[in-house]
């Protein structure tokens, strides 16, 4: 039995994209960790329990080195009555920014 170059070309993308998705599946995870916390700091309601990928890109690091940069998006709310956007910044595993919009205080 042979293995066709085609046949390998495809196992090896299959793999690529399994691998990517996994690594993705972690530096998304940590984004919602640092919502979480962010939230928990500041009184404030993290909603949906989720975060949601928005940008990526390519960026250099500190080092030099060549790392994905993404921006992640969750909704928040200090009152329960309304909602709104918070944006947790990664350049690799590392978080480099956390912002939250202008909201209403929690009286």
């Amino acid at each position: 039995m042979f293995i066709e170059f085609s046949d390998l070309l495809w196992f090896t993308l299959i793999c690529l994209c399994l691998w990517y998705w996994w690594a993705a599946q972690k530096v998304k995870e940590v984004a919602l960790t640092a919502a979480r916390k962010s939230c928990k700091e500041m009184s404030l309601q993290l909603l949906d329990e989720s975060v949601g990928l928005r940008a990526l890109w390519l960026k250099r690091d500190d080092n030099g080195q060549l790392r994905l940069w993404r921006r992640f998006v969750f909704e928040f709310s200090s009152t329960g009555e309304d909602r709104y956007l918070g944006k947790v910044i990664m350049l690799g595993l590392r978080i480099t920014q956390i912002e939250l919009e202008p909201h209403r205080l929690n009286e």
